[in-house]
């Protein structure tokens, strides 16, 4: 009987210790999962507040061939991981150089050179007072001049407010910029939209960018969907070599995940980005010359939310 009770104690102690080391195991592995997020979401925040000395920190892993995993912000997918492009150079913008006055954001740099404040709008803002917008002390603004459909059949359609629009912002002194929301599926789709827009601001003098608007279509399908990168980018280049033909200066708008997963960056080296993120600071390491940084911003002139843009100092 004692040795029989002895060796179902001795059966108990040992499932005892089998299960604790499991469940030991398993509450180690939840606890190390959340460490792991908390670090990640820790470490989102602080290259947030940080800013320029994350990017002082990814250009020395650069230059030692350690450049770990890009983190970014996706408005749809939060904090994500991307690969790190060392050889796409990075901005030189250092966050604590970022102010605010009159519910504008505005950039300082070292050689006390202001950044410009700008909006961008469509139809949507509906009837605009550009005399108050401009004494409100915007600087410029980028039209949309238009759009193709994004259903298979991709009509080009000019946005039904844009003339109005680029006649009185010019007359109020406004400096005036375009874009075009493209779905261009080949590059001479791509070209094409390029001459429908210079057919439509030919007429005007144009003293901002024109930038090919490429992005995901939220809640739906659309005809770009299964375009890989490598076409996407040269769809990119077609659309803005045709608008450099035309004597414009042509630019990109998107956001990071776009940039850094849709797009070849490596290959758009020679065009000015327009970078949309509406975080604090951006976590986005690489060049771009004007950000997007809210759109919801107030400015008189315009009735409900607005996006406001800032346009960095030149060297």
């Amino acid at each position: 009987m004692r040795k029989k009770y002895a060796m179902l104690m001795s059966g108990i102690a040992l499932f005892a210790l089998v299960t604790g080391i499991f469940m030991g195991k398993e509450i180690f592995t939840k606890e190390e999962g959340e460490k792991r997020e908390e670090t990640n979401v820790s470490s989102a925040e602080e290259s947030v507040k940080t800013g320029g000395e994350s990017v002082e920190k990814t250009e020395k892993q650069k230059e030692a061939g350690t450049a770990s995993p890009l983190l970014i912000y996706d408005i749809e997918d939060g904090y994500m991981q991307v690969p790190y492009l060392a050889n796409v150079p990075n901005h030189i913008y250092d966050w604590n150089n970022l102010h605010e006055k009159d519910g504008y954001k505005y950039y300082i740099d070292g050689e006390g050179k202001v950044s410009r404040i700008g909006i961008d709008v469509s139809y949507f803002q509906g009837d605009i007072d550009w005399a108050k917008v401009k004494n409100s002390g915007i600087d410029f603004v980028m039209l949309r001049l238009g759009f193709r459909g994004y259903s298979e059949e991709g009509k080009l359609v000019v946005d039904e407010k844009f003339h109005q629009y680029i006649q009185e912002a010019q007359a109020a002194g406004l400096d005036t910029g375009v874009y075009f929301f493209s779905q261009a599926v080949s590059e001479e789709e791509a070209r094409e939209e390029a001459d429908f827009v210079y057919q439509e601001c030919k007429e005007y003098e144009l003293t901002c960018p024109v930038a090919f608007d490429t992005e995901k279509i939220k809640g739906d399908a659309a005809r770009t969907d299964n375009i890989k990168p490598e076409e996407l980018t040269d769809i990119t280049i077609a659309f803005c070599e045709k608008i450099k033909e035309y004597g414009y200066e042509p630019m990109i708008y998107a956001n990071a995940k776009w940039l850094t997963t849709k797009l070849q960056l490596e290959r758009l080296g020679d065009y000015s980005i327009w970078y949309a993120d509406y975080q604090e600071n951006p976590l986005y390491p690489y060049t771009f010359e004007m950000w997007q940084y809210t759109e919801t911003g107030q400015v008189d002139g315009i009735e409900g939310n607005v996006d406001l843009n800032i346009w960095f100092p030149k060297d």
